[in-house]
């Protein structure tokens, strides 16, 4: 990358050498020595909603209940936990439940590591969900870690794949052409953005008018509308939840958001299997590629609030009626405050998509 932060152009990537950011990244994460495979696990690198607070799976937990309800307390009731790394939130969720509804829940993880050892015995491990579901399917940070192109608009105003080497060094490549450059023209409009004739070369003509607040730069978040319809898909009955950090049309980021992780720290995007390479999810794109009616877009605070977390703190005559009850309260408060923060985790987008069933979150706004 040039010091004007914009990739130098190349007609196509030559075998051992520079690629798509989506090939590169699904060798990255989940090839065979990729980051996801490593016995330390997500937790070992960036802090999660359930990593933060035993309250996540609680209220995740209640959640659950709601479904239940609105399903009318079938004989079997699933939870589905989407990318479940070491089954954090599977086990919690199974811990949080009451003993009538737990005794009726079946909990798949499902995730492309191996199990872990140790883990609840009543969490079944799977590499794809279960067909024909009825009950919860919660995919938490799943479709920020759905591997995908990057585009970025050239001089001439062509939008062109980025591509990527080992070592996190980019060049541009052929145009995007297809259900990608469709998409693209729907869901993430770039400045200045011209069509490509079939040589690659830009259209002739002036350049049409940006998108207000269009950039240079995109993720084409094609491959996780499908992954999502496809999660969506084996829900016969219940809820499905997508929850990531996200964006929608109209306030897209200028310059995409592709990062890396590594050890609790933000770091350039590297595939070499050396970190996490993320990029956060246009939640509205993959809501319309499996349109069903009830759909709802939430932030977190205003979901985890309808479900009994806001972060309050207890009061203070606590303290001296039952100060170790105080303690605990205190520390239960700043734990919820946490998950519902603006600027931090409480700004994740929540995806429902109910099938079948009510709006269980109607109180939630």
């Amino acid at each position: 990358m040039g010091d004007n932060g914009r990739v130098e152009p190349v007609t196509a990537g030559t075998e051992g050498g520079p690629r798509g950011w989506r090939a590169a990244t699904r060798a990255a994460l989940y090839g065979p020595d990729g980051f996801y495979r490593g016995p330390e696990g997500p937790a070992g690198h960036f802090r999660t909603s359930v990593h933060a607070s035993p309250l996540f799976a609680e209220a995740v937990a209640r959640l659950l209940c709601r479904v239940d309800e609105a399903l009318g307390r079938p004989a079997v009731l699933d939870f589905v936990d989407m990318a479940a790394g070491r089954g954090e939130l599977a086990a919690g969720v199974l811990a949080a439940l009451p003993a009538d509804v737990a005794a009726r829940t079946r909990a798949c993880a499902v995730e492309l590591a191996g199990r872990p050892g140790g883990l609840d015995r009543r969490i079944e491990w799977r590499a794809e969900p279960p067909e024909r579901t009825t009950g919860l399917l919660f995919a938490n940070e799943w479709l920020d870690n759905v591997p995908l192109e990057v585009a970025e608009v050239d001089p001439e105003g062509v939008p062109r794949l980025v591509l990527v080497g080992d070592d996190g060094t980019e060049r541009l490549g052929p145009p995007v052409t297809g259900p990608e450059a469709e998409w693209l023209a729907r869901w993430w409009p770039l400045a200045g953005e011209r069509p490509a004739t079939d040589d690659g070369e830009a259209a002739p003509g002036a350049a049409p008018e940006a998108a207000s607040g269009a950039g240079l730069r995109a993720e084409i978040g094609l491959p996780r509308d499908l992954a999502w319809a496809s999660a969506v898909g084996t829900l016969a009955r219940g809820l499905a939840v997508a929850v990531d950090y996200a964006h929608t049309a109209g306030a897209r980021p200028p310059f995409g958001t592709l990062t890396g992780f590594r050890e609790g720290r933000g770091t350039t995007p590297v595939p070499d299997g050396s970190c996490d390479i993320t990029a956060h999810v246009a939640l509205d794109a993959c809501a319309a590629a499996c349109p069903l009616p009830g759909t709802r877009l939430l932030p977190q605070r205003a979901a985890l609030r309808a479900l009994g977390l806001t972060g309050s703190r207890p009061p203070l005559a606590l303290a001296s009626t039952d100060p170790a009850g105080y303690v605990r309260a205190l520390a239960a408060a700043s734990e919820a405050a946490e998950l519902v923060a603006p600027g931090g985790l409480g700004d994740f987008g929540w995806l429902l998509q109910p099938v079948g069933i009510p709006d269980v979150l109607a109180d939630a706004a």
